[in-house]
Parts: C-alpha cells; sequence; structure tokens
C-alpha cells in the first residue's frame, strides 16, 4: 500500500467530520464564532476610553452602558426603542422565504457615569443578541400585508405549510454589552467603530448572552465544536502527510 494511501485516508475523514460538526452546530442553533468575538475582548468602561491620556486597544472591546436616546422608536404601551428588527417568513417546500424582514433603528449614546459614546445599531451584526420573541403558526393565520405577500409565494413556490415571526429589540432601559472598535480622530476625539462584520450588541449579561449563543441543543453544540476541532486536525495532518509521503517516494 503506498504511504500516501493512510494519510489520504485521514484527511477524507477529517472532510467528513468537519461537514457534520458543521450541520449539528448548525442544528443546535449555536454561534461558538460570536461567541469568542464577544467574551475574548476585555470589558471596558466607556470613560476609560475617553481618558485623553490612555492608549487606545488596537482590537475590539467589549463596552457596557447604558442607553441615552432622545428620538427612540415608539411601540406603543409605552414602549421605547433603539432597534426593531423583525422576520416573518413562511416555510415552503421544506426551505423558509421571507415575507417581510423590518429593521428600524435609532442611534443612541451608550454612556456610564464616565461618559458616552454614540453607536448606529443600523451597522450592528445580525442576529441581535438578545432573547427574541418568536411566534409559529399557521399561514392562513397571516395578516396584512404578510398575507398578501405569502399568497404571492404560493403562486411562485407551491403550497406554504407553516408560518413564523421572530422579533427582536432593544429597548431604552435596557444595560447593552457592545462589541465595537474605538479610533480616536485628529482632533483627538474618540468614538466607536464596528468591527469587521458589525457591532455584536446584546442586552443580556455576559453569561447569559454565553447561554444564548450555546444554542437550543448544547450537547449538539458541544461535539460540534469538538469533532470541528479534529476535523480540521485530520485534515491537516492527513495533507501534510500526504504531501511528505508523495516527496518521499
Amino acid at each position: 500500500m503506498p504511504l500516501t494511501s493512510p494519510f489520504a485516508a485521514l484527511a477524507v475523514i477529517g472532510l467528513v467530520l468537519v461537514a457534520l460538526s458543521l450541520l449539528a452546530l448548525r442544528s443546535s442553533g449555536a454561534s461558538p464564532a460570536v461567541a469568542r468575538r464577544l467574551a475574548g475582548p476585555p470589558e471596558l468602561k466607556v470613560g476609560r476610553l475617553l481618558d485623553e491620556d490612555a492608549s487606545l486597544p488596537h482590537r475590539p472591546v467589549r463596552l457596557a452602558g447604558r442607553i441615552r436616546c432622545r428620538e427612540p422608536l415608539d411601540a406603543g404601551d409605552g414602549e421605547r426603542l433603539v432597534a426593531f428588527h423583525r422576520d416573518v417568513e413562511v416555510l415552503v417546500g421544506g426551505t423558509w422565504r421571507s415575507v417581510e424582514r423590518m429593521r428600524e433603528t435609532r442611534s443612541f449614546e451608550l454612556w456610564d457615569h464616565d461618559g458616552s459614546l454614540t453607536v448606529d445599531p443600523a451597522a450592528a451584526a445580525e442576529p441581535l443578541i438578545t432573547i427574541p420573541h418568536a411566534w409559529h403558526g399557521r399561514p392562513d393565520e397571516l395578516e396584512e400585508p404578510h398575507a398578501s405577500a405569502a399568497a404571492r409565494l404560493a403562486e411562485r413556490h407551491g403550497a406554504l405549510t407553516e408560518a413564523r415571526a421572530i422579533t427582536r429589540t432593544l429597548n431604552v432601559t435596557d444595560r447593552l454589552l457592545v462589541l465595537a472598535r474605538p479610533v480616536r480622530g485628529t482632533d483627538g476625539t474618540v468614538r466607536l467603530e464596528p468591527p469587521e462584520g458589525g457591532y455584536l450588541i446584546s442586552n443580556l449579561a455576559l453569561d447569559d448572552a454565553m447561554r444564548l449563543l450555546g444554542g437550543r441543543h448544547r450537547r449538539a453544540a458541544a461535539a460540534g465544536v469538538v469533532g470541528l476541532g479534529l476535523g480540521i486536525a485530520f485534515v491537516a495532518i492527513g495533507g501534510v502527510g500526504a504531501v511528505v509521503a508523495a516527496l518521499i517516494a
């Protein structure tokens, strides 16, 4: 048997393991990459960034603070928001198709007792790290304008079997965690910019946010993370081993 065969087989096993692990992570609803991004950086006070004598971090940081907004969204019943995300979808042919994708936001100040900085949630990564309000029902339970949009989808793609609406909001009374990149301008003022992929914004305590990002089925998510690591290792070892074996041969 050529020496390259065992290494090639190991690489194939690694690829299969990676694929199965990604499926496990997707089915569990886990977002390990987002969890690492949010939990990894140090948590700083907003006022720490405003210290003229302090150097700014070169990487994104996690900031904690309250919301101050002059013109919040009025959601009725006295509820005032700085972000309202709603997705209405219908299931047709085994695929969820969008009926409505609503995004309404208001810029706000993230503040603590030492200072404040402006955040524009329109640049937030999705989904917002909040506990979603979910509705599931029959397609014929949808009201206008969703009912008409769903009917058009049914005409193009066939019978609709299920409908759902998922809403995520940020209330002015929430305490937020925001992953952002601090930048000092030429005039010395500090501003927050979205890191690659957008701001990460959560109205949950860090431990609760980690549990939410862990998905619905934590054992499947944990197995997926472990399997993904092993699969990548197998692919790397098998690929390098096959190349070395081929060169030796």
